[in-house]
C-alpha cells in the first residue's frame, strides 16, 4: 500500500468553493484502478490549509495510471486553480518492523 500525501494551501476566500469542487473531484479519483481510499483534512491552525491523503495499491496506480488518465484532466480543472502555491506531492510506504 502506498500513501500519497499532498499538503494543499488554498487561496484565501476560496475554501468553500474548494470544498464543493473537491466533493465532485473525489468521485473521479475513487473510481481509478488501484485507488484504496482517501481523506481530506483541514488544518485547525490555518483554515486555508488542507492535507490530502490518498491510499493506492501501487505507486504506478497514481503516477502513471491516474495522472495519465483523461479523468486526471477533469481533476485538474476542478481543483488546481485553488492552490497557491502548487503542492508538492510525496509518496510513503509503511515500514515493516
Amino acid at each position: 500500500m502506498i500513501l500519497e500525501v499532498a499538503p494543499l494551501q488554498i487561496i484565501p476566500g476560496q475554501t468553500a468553493a474548494f470544498e464543493q469542487a473537491f466533493a465532485q473531484a473525489q468521485r473521479i479519483i475513487s473510481t481509478q484502478p488501484g485507488y484504496a481510499g482517501h481523506q481530506l483534512q483541514r488544518s485547525l491552525t490555518d483554515s486555508h490549509r488542507y492535507l490530502l491523503l490518498v491510499n493506492w495499491q501501487r505507486l504506478e496506480d497514481h503516477t502513471q495510471g491516474f495522472r495519465g488518465s483523461p479523468q486526471y484532466q477533469e481533476w485538474k480543472a476542478l481543483l488546481h486553480h485553488f492552490y497557491d502555491p502548487f503542492p508538492t506531492v510525496e509518496h510513503f510506504q509503511a515500514v515493516e518492523p
